[in-house]
């Protein structure tokens, strides 16, 4: 099994970003797929999950019409698109899928 996050960086206040989660060996119809951050100094939180059918979801309240999840079975992927981004958005960005997690990618909001 191994999880597999991409598409961090660094973008300017106000920017977009696409995150990428990609799960081998986990069937993404019959699980849930969660993305999580950790910004240094705090804990790890919530941010989004979404069901393996795609027809189910929910975001943490900062990230309420700013952020979308979504998944590609086909290709058991899942993406969280980011826009509006601020400053405090700066985190490791992890998936988790039954309970693997990523290793993370960083995204670092900064003008």
């Amino acid at each position: 099994v191994q999880v597999v996050e991409s598409g961090g960086g660094l973008v300017q206040p106000g920017g977009s970003l696409r995150l990428s989660c990609i799960a081998s060996g986990l069937p993404f119809r019959a699980n849930y797929i969660k993305w999580f951050r950790q910004a240094p100094g705090k804990e790890r939180e919530f941010v989004a999950d979404i069901d393996g059918s795609g027809s189910v979801w929910s975001y943490a309240d900062f990230a309420k019409g700013r952020f979308t999840i979504s998944i590609d079975i086909a290709k058991n992927m899942a993406s969280l698109e980011m826009s509006s981004l601020k400053d405090d958005d700066s985190a490791v960005y992890y998936c988790n899928v039954l309970g693997f997690w990523g290793k993370g990618t960083l995204v670092t909001v900064s003008s």
